[in-house]
């Protein structure tokens, strides 16, 4: 308490003149109109400027809530996209849903060895599998090795082990999307045949021959291509669309029709 007399008196003369200054600044308001007018549009855009502030610093604090809305948003297109799609135009009911899409997001990634994965906040718990894709809002990311119960690891397709079939849009040549393992933005396209017309540029898309990505979801474009003579076949180097550096929300997709499509095929193997 000593300490703040002895500060007050020490400074007594500087209070003392602001004291007087805050009295002179209020007379002059007071009995002139112009000052009065200065004051109260200073006073306003003082009081605009700060809820401004005030705004944009609680807008900053909810953009994890927005991105949140958004990525439930998204999901639940997603799946309504897939479903339509296999419904052929025809109005869907219930018992024609034949994808869940699950949202979920990255909690470790990794783009710079040879075998990467990526891991997810999201397992058995919330009805991820083992071998379920995984996609982002721009492409496709993997396919799901292992689950918990509350996370899950998913083979990114920068991994020299992944093998995803893709083709190129517009057209029904199919061909095996792998990685050559030497940059983390582009992977290669193999089995397109000679007879194939191609044009850099154009986009690579899933081809929905296997029962763990539905058809057309985007991959990247042709970057360049070349003709393997000796197999009658191009090696297509595709430009991701994804920035597999930089993965945040994602989706995973449930294939209901999976199960039965393996058993008809393994039953077929055995025939054989």
């Amino acid at each position: 308490m000593q300490q703040i007399i002895n500060f007050i008196l020490r400074y007594r003369n500087s209070f003392l003149y602001a004291f007087l200054g805050l009295v002179a600044i209020a007379l002059t308001v007071r009995s002139h109109s112009y000052h009065q007018s200065k004051f109260f549009n200073s006073s306003k855009w003082l009081t605009a400027n700060t809820y401004r502030i005030s705004n944009n610093i609680s807008s900053y604090f909810d953009l994890r809530n927005e991105n949140e809305k958004l990525s439930e948003e998204n999901r639940a297109l997603r799946q309504l996209l897939f479903n339509q799609e296999q419904s052929y135009g025809e109005p869907l009911d219930s018992t024609q849903i034949n994808y869940k899409v699950i949202r979920g997001k990255v909690i470790k990634n990794s783009y710079t060895s040879l075998r990467n994965y990526v891991t997810i906040d999201i397992g058995k718990n919330q009805g991820v599998n083992q071998d379920m894709g995984v996609i982002t809002s721009q492409g496709i990311l993997g396919i799901v090795e292992n689950t918990s119960n509350s996370h899950s690891t998913v083979q990114s397709i920068l991994n020299i082990k992944s093998n995803i079939n893709a083709k190129v849009k517009n057209t029904n040549y199919f061909g095996s999307l792998v990685w050559d393992g030497d940059y983390y933005d582009a992977v290669q396209l193999t089995d397109i045949p000679r007879l194939v017309p191609l044009v850099v540029g154009d986009t690579i898309i899933t081809g929905g021959m296997s029962s763990i990505f539905p058809e057309g979801i985007p991959i990247g474009t042709i970057k360049k291509y070349e003709l393997n003579t000796a197999q009658s076949f191009y090696d297509i180097e595709v430009s991701l669309f994804n920035d597999m550096a930089n993965i945040g929300y994602i989706y995973v997709i449930e294939n209901f029709d999976r199960p039965e499509i393996l058993e008809l095929e393994s039953q077929t193997n055995d025939a054989q």
